[in-house]
Formats: C-alpha cells, structure tokens, sequence
C-alpha cells in the first residue's frame, strides 16, 4: 500500500509539473512568456488550476448513462497507474519483476480503450462519441507495429522480463553479448550497451515504437480524438472537475509510461550512459539504486519533453492519413524490424 500510494503521488506531482513545464515550452516556441502571475514563474499555476478542479461541482448530463459516465474516468486513470508495477526503476526498486513484465502492461494499458469507448458512449454527446470512436481506432491500430517493435527488442535479449531486459544492457549483465563481435556489454557498459547500439537495426524499431506511443497516448500529431478545434475537446466534453482530473492524469500519466517503456527496451533502462573506458570505471562508478532512479528518470524525462516538443511543432493529421502511416508505413517497417532481429540473434549474438 505504501509503494502505491507514494507512485500515486509521484504522478500526481510529476503531472503538475509536466503541465507547467509544457506550458512553458508552448510559449517558448511561440516567443512568449507563458503562465507568470501565480509564484514565481508560475510555478504554482497548476496547483491553483488542481485547487480549482477538485472544488468544481460533479456535473452528470441528464441524458448520461450514469453509471457508464462516472467509472470510465477511473477505468482510463487505473488501467494507466496500474502499468507502472512492472516497470524496473532501478537495480533493487522494483514494483513486480514478473517474468511476463512488458506483456502485462501491454495488456493492461489496452484497457484503457473500453473506458474511452465507455466515456463516449456513456456523454451521449455526438461530439464525445466521435472523440472516443476515433480514438479506439486510432489506438487499436498503433498498438499493432508499437506492439511488434516491442517483440523485435525482447527477441534480442529472449525475455519478456523487463528487468532482465534491462541488465542485458549494462555492466550488470552475466551474459557476454557482443555487439558485432568487437567488445563484451558487461565489460565497457555505458551507452554502447543500449539496445539500440548493440543492433543498429533496433533504432528503426526505437523510432516505430516512440511514433506509436504519441498514437497511444492521443499526442500531437495524432491527437484527433481530442481536437479542440473541431471536437470541442473530443471524448472528454462533457466532464469537468476531479472526473475531468483523472482523465488528465491518465494522458500525463500515459506519456511518462510509454517513455519509461522506450528507455528500459531500448535505452538501457536504469543502467548509465557512461562507459567504462580501461582503467577509468565511469560505468561501474555510475551503477547502484540512486544513480538508476537518476538515469532512469532523466531518460523518461526527457523523452516526456521531446512528446511536448513534438505537439507544439507538427500540425495534426488528417483521419486517412493517420490510418494510412499506421498500415503503410508504419507496420511493414516493423515487421522488417522483427525480421532482422531474428537474423540479427541467430547469426551475430
């Protein structure tokens, strides 16, 4: 109960700060200032806007299916909370280290479509339906190459395991995996022993799984099911106060976990970015529990900033053309991905 109540705070301030720091980068793309009034900077601007929501009346829509309306809120937010228990922090901070680790969240986090499915229909709002249909096609169908670029990197390491995933890319590794036969991971450690350096072909699936998971997560360019300019916000129109709350936490919640994902699958996880080089130990030095909550976190971070940076620089697609990249080319890239990791694991590792 304690490691559960502290992850629900940690989302809960991470997403505070993940709010005002996406204001923030909005207006520095745009040459402006951004939130300034509320602290110093604004820095308390979102915990003003959070003080706002939680006193906001719960406001039910006559015509609502009641009981459809106020579950799927907590529906969307717990099936996203409840992805992080696999999810390895550091060497010795582990919520489940379950030997089906990345196939539970993958499992997990697809529930959070019926709850979409679940707000729209439960608004009985045109609007809201259109949001929630688009968003369960749209999520439905990235999970397909997402999903494959994520078996292209566990046919590397033959475990679903995401804690072994992770010791197979630094110093920590038993193994004596090679990359193209030139030097060890366990031994120089560092960046080197990324997944992505030690199969060149695995940054292709890096970048496949990274483009569906802004898919996963409704963020721009793919933010349709939202898309305040036509939808008046989409799925969620009708909610307001905590109800509107928890959907937010589970979007905020959502980008941090799929961040967190790409990192342990194709980033070396928890491990350092720093190699040993000959006598100079800097991998080993950089190892343990608080230097892997430090890289695991910075790692998820600023890939959480580079999702920010991507909504406010790309316009949104069209339906067919978010549709079309999906099944034309997104998923025939991930399938050559899947294929070469086989070839890649019988032939060089």
């Amino acid at each position: 109960m304690i490691i559960a109540i502290s992850l629900l705070l940690f989302i809960v301030l991470y997403t505070l700060a993940a709010v005002w720091a996406e204001r923030k980068v909005s207006a520095f793309i745009q040459d402006r200032l951004g939130p300034m009034e509320t602290g110093k900077f604004g820095l308390l601007q979102t915990f003003a806007d959070i003080l706002k929501l939680l006193q906001k009346e719960f406001i039910t829509p006559t015509a609502a299916d009641k009981w459809l309306f106020i579950v799927a809120p907590v529906l969307i937010f717990v099936s996203v909370y409840m992805g992080f228990a696999a999810i390895p922090i550091a060497p010795e901070l582990i919520g489940t280290d379950s030997n089906l680790g990345i196939f539970y969240i993958l499992a997990i986090i697809s529930i959070e479509v019926v709850g979409f499915l679940m707000v729209g229909w439960g608004s009985n709002n045109k609007y809201a339906l259109y949001g929630a249909t688009r968003s369960v096609a749209q999520i439905v169908s990235y999970e397909i190459p997402a999903g494959i670029a994520v078996i292209s990197a566990v046919m590397l390491t033959q475990s679903l395991s995401l804690h072994t995933i992770t010791v197979n890319q630094g110093i920590l590794s038993t193994e004596t995996i090679k990359f193209l036969g030139f030097w060890k991971v366990n031994e120089i450690g560092g960046i080197l022993a990324w997944n992505i350096f030690q199969a060149p072909h695995m940054l292709i699936a890096f970048v496949i799984y990274f483009t569906a998971a802004l898919a996963e997560s409704n963020r721009t360019p793919f933010d349709i099911p939202e898309a305040e300019s036509e939808l008046v916000a989409g799925f969620h129109i009708e909610y307001s106060g905590i109800r509107f709350a928890l959907v937010f936490l589970a979007e905020y919640g959502m980008m941090l976990l799929v961040s967190m994902i790409a990192v342990v699958l194709f980033l070396g996880g928890w491990n350092t970015i720093l190699p040993n080089i000959g006598p100079v130990k800097l991998a080993t030095w950089t190892t343990g529990t608080i230097w892997g909550i430090f890289w695991m976190l910075g790692k998820s971070l600023i890939l959480v900033l580079i999702q920010m940076w991507i909504r406010w620089t790309l316009p949104r697609f069209r339906v067919d053309q978010l549709m079309s990249f999906c099944w034309k080319v997104l998923t025939p890239a991930a399938f050559a991905c899947l294929f070469i990791s086989g070839i890649w694991r019988l032939m060089v590792m």
